[in-house]
């Protein structure tokens, strides 16, 4: 059996592929989370088991007004499956019940309220002992082209929204982490993140969640193509040049990174249901995945000087949008476990 000496990261599946992309009534319907938690629990690779699950905070999965009862039960299913539960996702879009952050009014209230909704319930779950880290996850909530209408306007009004939730995740001891994804208006390319990130200015507070298959179409300028760092025509087979690549927008996000998905992508977009079009997220040994994965892992997790930066306590497997006869396989969470524990072997500590 192979040695793999580090504890740190914790390691992560998310439980949302379960419920993003996923249609009632289709070849695909929702997963319930009791058989996200127990595709989770079953996995292991060398003696070696998933620490916990990210959730989303949204029905099917958790009510984001769920009861202390139903919190109470969550975390008991959690915890009987030797999981604990770590970041979890703010329901802030307008088709779950939040809205735009660049609408000053009726959206913006609507995206704070569930903010302060996700906040409370990961507070309540900390409390409870089965939360023992993690952030709070959120986005725009607009498109690109709707923040392209007035870029410079909507912006502002984003950074604003940002910080009155900084606000209320502050009042419930928690941090937010945007993930980068360029479906959301103002988050659509490394340089407008970082630009959001710095308007903002709570670092304490708001920080970055890097996902390593929707950070790769940072690099090839999707939705933002003034912003591309990898030139037309790339050769992927270009090792050298993919690096510097990955280097410059690490550099750029790594000092505000807070949270971490490590994921696979072929590099091309990927939309299913009301899920917009954004990276999409292969298995780990996929033929068509761009991505050396424990290499570009420790472009995040690593600083410039190669030293660990232990900025953040567990990562997190991210792979929406797998057909269910795909996640019904237990090879398919073996694999990516074992992807996640090379991950640990290369970057992790004790």
């Amino acid at each position: 059996m192979a040695d793999h000496p580090n504890a740190f990261p914790k390691l992560h599946n998310a439980a949302w592929p379960g419920v993003v992309g996923k249609e009632p009534g289709t070849e695909n319907p929702p997963i319930d989370l009791a058989t996200m938690l127990d595709y989770t629990a079953a996995a292991e690779v060398d003696g070696v088991k998933f620490d916990g699950v990210d959730l989303f905070l949204f029905a099917p999965h958790v009510d984001i007004d769920a009861s202390d009862d139903e919190l109470k039960a969550l975390a008991d299913a959690a915890s009987s499956r030797g999981l604990v539960i770590g970041s979890v996702v703010a329901p802030v879009w307008p088709p779950t019940g939040g809205g735009s952050a660049a609408d000053e009014g009726a959206g913006r209230a609507a995206f704070l309220q569930q903010v302060r909704k996700g906040c409370t319930i990961a507070q309540k779950l900390r409390e409870l002992g089965v939360r023992p880290y993690g952030i709070v996850r959120f986005d725009s909530a607009c498109s690109p082209g709707e923040w392209a209408e007035d870029a410079e306007g909507n912006q502002a009004k984003i950074a604003e929204t940002f910080k009155q939730a900084a606000a209320i995740a502050r009042d419930h001891g928690e941090r937010l982490a945007a993930e980068g994804e360029i479906c959301w208006g103002g988050m659509h390319s490394w340089k407008k993140m970082v630009d959001l990130l710095e308007r903002v200015g709570e670092p304490e507070t708001v920080g970055f969640q890097a996902d390593m298959a929707h950070s790769l179409l940072y690099t090839l300028g999707y939705n933002a193509p003034e912003d591309r760092i990898l030139p037309e025509g790339f050769d992927w087979s270009d090792a050298a040049v993919l690096d510097e690549a990955l280097k410059t927008m690490t550099d750029a996000l790594r000092p505000w990174t807070i949270d971490m998905h490590v994921a696979q992508n072929d590099a091309t977009v990927h939309g299913t249901g009301s899920h917009d079009k954004t990276g999409r997220h292969c298995l780990p040994d996929d033929p068509n995945g761009k991505l050396d994965i424990p290499h570009v892992a420790g472009f995040w997790m690593r600083d410039g000087e190669g030293k660990v930066t232990k900025a953040f306590q567990h990562v997190c497997w991210d792979g929406c949008m797998f057909p269910n006869d795909v996640m019904a396989k237990d090879q398919t969470w073996n694999g990516i476990l074992a992807a996640m524990l090379a991950v640990r072997d290369a970057h992790g500590w004790s």
